[in-house]
C-alpha cells in the first residue's frame, strides 16, 4: 500500500505544476472611493492619465512580468469606457502576454460586492492575484508566490500573503490622516492583527491589541513603516470568507482586520512578503498621484518611466535637458522648459513661456508668457498668453483663457472654459458634469469662470471621502500645511537646517511649536541619511539605494532639498568612517564619490541654466556637515576636487558656492581656508581662457 500511495502522490505532481503556472489575477478597477472627484464624474479612476499614461497600464505591465495568463478586471464606474479601452489596447492582441482577459461588469457599490460577485461566477480556480488598478511598482512577485505556495502546501488555512515595501516611519501619505499598523509574528511571518490608527489627534496613536497574542507569540513585531501596495496572493478560500460575511466591503479595514479577529472560529492565517528593495505605490489619492508622478519622471521607478513607452505609438525620449518629450513638439524660440517636465506630442509652446516641472499631455497648446509649475494638464488644453498655472490639474479639452491666474489645489475637470482674466481661488473644483448619474444639473457659474466661460463649482457630497471634501486632495486648503514634494527648496527657505547640529540644538528650546511640516521633514531625514549610510557600509548598488530614497522621499513628501541633505550627510558619514578606519582622507573621498557618484548626479537638476541653485545647495550641505569634522578642511577640499572631476559639480557651481555669503558667515567659514587655492586655481583658468579667446579674436 505505501508504495501505491507514493506513485499516485507521483502521477499528481505534473498536475500540480500545470496548476501552478496557470496563475490568475483579479484586478480591482475602481477602488469605489471618490477621491479623484470631479474627474471621476466622467471618467473611471484607472483610465486617468498618471505620467501620460493610464493608470491601469502599470498594472496590467507589472501583472504581465509576473506571468499572470489569466486575467479579471472588476469594473465599477464607467464599465462601458474601460471596455472600449481595454478591447483596442495590446492587452487584447494575439501578442498578449495574457490567454484570457476578462471584464467583470456588476452592480457592485463597494469592494466587498465585487468580490462576491467574483465568487459567484466561478471563475477563479487556483492561487490569484489580487491588486488594484493603481498600484505602480517593479517589485518581482516570483520570491513571494514561492514562499506562498511552500507556505500552503504545509498548512492549508494560509490562505493568503501580502506583499508590503519597506519604507521607514512614517510612510502613509500626508494625504491620509490614517496609517497602517501591522502586527506580525517574524518568524512565520504571520499577520496577527491590523489597525488604521488616527495620526490627527492623541487618542488615535495607540494600537488595541488582545493580551492573548502577548501570551501566545514569542516574538511579535508591530510595524507601522510598511507601504502597502494592495497586491495579495490569495487562494480560492479568500473569495468563500467574502460571500461569507456581507459585513466585508473594504480589503484591509473590513476583510483583513475581520480574518485576524476571527482567527480562533475560522483557522484561516494571512502572512507577510516584506521587501526591502524596488519600488511600490498606489496612486490612491491626488497627493500619492503627484508624489508618484514625480517618483516616475525622476525615474526613481525605473525601468517605470515615461521613455520606456508602455503604450503602443509612444515615442518619449529623454533629452540631456532632463526632460520627456515625444516627437513633434514646436517650443518659441524663448520658450523654457525645466528639468522634471513631460511633453505629449505636438504641444506647442508660446514665445517666453515656462514649464517647471509640469507634465502636458498631446496637443498642449500653451500660448505667449504663460507660466506653468508643478501642475498637470492632461491633453487638448489651451492655455492663454500670460495665464499662470501653479500645482493644479486640468483634464482634457480644458480651455484658459488670457491673462487667467489658477492658484494651487484647483482642479478643472473636463471641458470647463475659463474667460480671460478669471482668478481661480485655491483648491476650487470646477466641473461641467451633470452629477454622478448623469440626471441633475448644474448651470455655468459666471462669477467664477468669467463670462463666456463654462463650468460651475463641484461640492462633494456629505457621504464622500473626507479626504476629497476637506481639501481638493492635492494641496492642503491652508497654504502653510501644504509643501511641494517637487520643488526644488533653496537654502533660504530651509535657515534652520544649514547650521551646524550644535548650534541648531541650542536654538531648539527657541522654538514654541513644530510646524505640521518640520516633523515629516525631521523623520525624514533620520530614516534616509540611516537608510543611505545602511546602502553605502554594505556596499550596495547605487541604484538600489536611489530606489529606496525615492520611496522614502514619496511617503514623507520631501522636496530635493531634503534628498540632497540627506545624500551629504550620509556621504559625508561614510567618507570620515573609512578615514578613521585608517584610510587616507583623499583615499577616502575618491573611493566614496567614484562609486557613489550617480546618487549626487540624480539630486543636480541645474547644470542646463547660469544658476547653479541645486549644486551650490549640495556644497552648502557637505561644508556644513564637515564644520565639525576633526579634519574638515582638508575634506572639504578633497570634496570640493573630486565632485569637479567627476563632473558632478560644474565650475560655475562651485564659483557660485564659494561666493555665496552663507558659506563663509559663522562656523562656516572655519572649513574654508585650504580650498581657497582650488578657486583660485579655477578663476585662474577661467581667465587664461577668456584671455585665449580675446586673443583669438584680435588674430582674426
Amino acid at each position: 500500500m505505501p508504495p501505491k500511495a507514493q506513485k499516485a502522490k507521483g502521477k499528481q505532481k505534473p498536475q500540480e505544476d500545470q496548476r501552478e503556472l496557470s496563475l490568475q489575477a483579479v484586478v480591482l478597477a475602481d477602488t469605489f472611493q471618490t477621491r479623484f472627484t470631479p474627474f471621476t464624474l466622467e471618467k473611471p479612476r484607472c483610465l486617468l492619465p498618471l505620467a501620460n499614461t493610464p493608470l491601469i497600464e502599470y498594472t496590467l505591465n507589472f501583472l504581465a512580468d509576473a506571468g499572470v495568463q489569466d486575467l479579471f478586471i472588476c469594473c465599477g464606474s464607467h464599465p462601458e469606457q474601460v471596455e472600449d479601452y481595454i478591447s483596442s489596447s495590446k492587452w487584447k492582441r494575439p501578442t498578449s502576454p495574457f490567454k484570457t482577459v476578462v471584464l467583470l461588469k456588476s452592480d457592485a457599490t463597494s469592494v466587498g460586492d465585487a468580490m462576491r460577485d467574483l465568487d459567484n461566477r466561478g471563475l477563479i480556480t487556483g492561487d490569484f492575484l489580487l491588486v488594484s488598478g493603481d498600484v505602480v511598482t517593479n517589485i518581482s512577485i516570483e520570491p513571494a508566490l514561492a514562499r506562498h505556495r511552500e507556505r500552503r502546501e504545509k498548512d492549508k488555512n494560509a490562505i493568503m500573503t501580502m506583499i508590503l515595501r519597506e519604507a521607514g516611519v512614517g510612510h502613509t501619505s500626508r494625504a491620509t490622516r490614517c496609517k497602517p499598523v501591522f502586527v506580525i509574528n517574524p518568524t512565520v511571518d504571520r499577520c496577527l492583527h491590523y489597525e488604521e490608527i488616527n495620526c490627527s489627534n492623541d487618542t488615535g496613536r495607540h494600537v488595541s491589541l488582545d493580551p492573548d497574542l502577548l501570551s501566545e507569540h514569542a516574538e511579535i513585531e508591530v510595524r507601522e513603516d510598511l507601504i502597502d501596495c494592495y497586491v495579495d496572493i490569495c487562494t480560492p478560500d479568500v473569495l468563500g470568507l467574502w460571500s461569507d460575511n456581507f459585513d466585508y466591503q473594504s480589503v484591509r479595514t473590513s476583510f483583513l482586520f475581520g480574518v485576524l479577529k476571527d482567527f480562533e472560529l475560522n483557522g484561516k492565517t494571512i502572512h507577510t512578503h516584506i521587501v526591502a528593495d524596488r519600488y511600490a505605490a498606489r496612486a490612491r489619492s491626488l497627493r500619492a498621484y503627484d508624489a508618484v508622478s514625480r517618483d516616475i519622471v525622476g525615474r526613481w521607478a525605473y525601468p517605470i518611466c515615461p521613455d520606456s513607452n508602455l503604450i503602443p505609438g509612444q515615442d518619449y525620449e529623454y533629452t540631456t535637458d532632463k526632460f520627456y518629450r515625444e516627437s513633434g513638439i514646436v517650443l518659441g524660440r524663448t520658450s523654457k522648459v525645466g528639468p522634471g517636465c513631460v511633453l505629449g506630442r505636438s504641444t506647442v509652446l508660446g514665445e517666453s513661456s515656462t514649464i517647471s516641472h509640469s507634465i502636458l499631455g498631446r496637443n498642449s497648446q500653451i500660448g505667449a508668457k504663460a507660466w506653468i509649475e508643478d501642475s498637470y494638464l492632461w491633453g487638448n488644453v489651451k492655455v492663454g498668453d500670460g495665464s499662470t498655472i501653479k500645482k493644479a490639474i486640468l483634464a482634457e479639452g480644458v480651455v484658459v483663457g488670457k491673462g487667467c491666474t489658477i492658484e494651487p489645489g484647483v482642479l478643472l475637470s473636463y471641458n470647463v472654459r475659463l474667460a480671460d482674466n478669471t482668478v481661480v481661488p485655491r483648491c476650487t473644483k470646477i466641473s461641467r458634469a451633470t452629477s454622478k448619474d448623469g440626471v441633475a444639473s448644474r448651470r455655468t457659474d459666471s462669477a467664477l469662470v468669467g463670462e463666456g466661460g463654462e463650468g460651475y463649482e463641484y461640492s462633494p457630497d456629505s457621504d464622500e471621502d473626507s479626504e476629497a471634501s476637506d481639501s481638493s486632495g492635492l494641496v492642503y486648503r491652508n497654504p502653510r500645511a501644504s509643501k511641494s514634494a517637487s520643488s526644488v527648496s533653496t537654502l533660504e527657505s530651509e535657515d534652520l537646517d544649514l547650521e551646524p547640529s550644535e548650534d541648531r540644538s541650542r536654538r531648539a528650546s527657541a522654538i514654541s511649536e513644530t510646524s505640521d511640516e518640520s516633523a515629516p521633514n525631521k523623520d525624514f531625514h533620520a530614516e534616509a541619511t540611516a537608510s543611505i549610510l545602511d546602502g553605502l557600509q554594505k556596499e550596495h548598488l547605487p541604484e538600489n539605494i536611489s530606489l529606496e530614497l525615492g520611496a522614502l522621499r514619496m511617503t514623507l513628501n520631501a522636496s530635493h532639498h531634503d534628498v540632497r541633505r540627506a545624500v551629504a550627510a550620509a556621504l559625508v558619514k561614510r567618507i570620515t568612517n573609512l578615514e578613521n578606519s585608517g584610510t587616507g582622507a583623499k583615499e577616502a573621498v575618491t573611493a566614496v564619490l567614484t562609486k557613489y557618484s550617480s546618487l549626487v548626479d540624480r539630486i543636480i537638476f541645474d547644470k542646463e541654466t547660469n544658476g547653479k541653485p541645486d549644486q551650490v545647495d549640495f556644497l552648502l550641505l557637505v561644508q556644513k556637515e564637515l564644520v565639525s569634522k576633526e579634519r574638515g578642511n582638508s575634506l572639504l577640499l578633497f570634496v570640493a576636487k573630486e565632485v569637479y572631476d567627476l563632473e558632478l559639480i560644474e565650475e560655475d557651481g562651485i564659483l557660485q558656492w564659494w561666493a555665496d555669503t552663507r558659506s563663509s558667515e559663522g562656523s562656516m567659514g572655519s572649513v574654508r581656508g585650504l580650498v581657497q587655492r582650488f578657486i583660485t586655481f579655477l578663476e585662474e583658468a577661467e581667465e587664461d581662457e577668456e584671455s585665449d579667446e580675446d586673443g583669438s579674436g584680435d588674430e582674426d
